[in-house]
């Protein structure tokens, strides 16, 4: 399945809008969603804030989840995604924030480590994810992940 393409197809049918904000994946969701012509029609637009100063400044992260959580976390991913579609005024968020590697991950936080927030409406969930691979893998497959969870999310939408 093209993941980009699928994701239009169902944004389109359901007239709903995206906004993406990255930190690991540095943009490459942005590149998928955007590869399908015609993607204006429903994609906002995104950020990729890889700083901890630009995720509180631009994207309204507090400097307290930052402190007590860190960068690669849930309640991070959580309100990076809430963000983004307060900025964009977008029917869905979608943030990853993760370790790519090869270096960075600790025993708690180890290589390979993601979340990815997405918003819905007014439900925003983290889903949790331990890739393993080389960095480029490692963000591959979180921007892969990151679309389809967003597609079968979509799927079960009403509108």
């Amino acid at each position: 399945m093209n993941l980009s393409k699928e994701l239009a197809r169902i944004l389109k049918e359901k007239k709903l809008t995206i906004s993406v904000v990255e930190s690991c994946t540095g943009g490459l969701i942005q590149k998928l969603i955007t590869d399908t012509a015609g993607s204006s029609e429903y994609f906002l637009g995104g950020v990729v804030a890889y700083s901890n100063k630009l995720k509180e400044k631009l994207i309204g992260v507090k400097h307290t989840t930052l402190l007590k959580y860190g960068a690669v976390s849930k309640e991070t991913s959580v309100e990076l995604a809430n963000g983004i579609t307060k900025i964009t005024g977008s029917n869905i968020g979608i943030s990853t924030t993760g370790i790519a590697g090869p270096g960075g991950g600790t025993k708690d936080k180890p290589v390979g480590l993601i979340y990815i927030g997405i918003r819905i409406g007014k439900k925003t969930t983290s889903y949790k994810y331990i890739f393993k691979g080389t960095r480029e893998q490692i963000r591959k497959q979180t921007a892969e992940e990151g679309l389809k969870k967003v597609i079968e999310i979509v799927k079960k939408v009403k509108v």
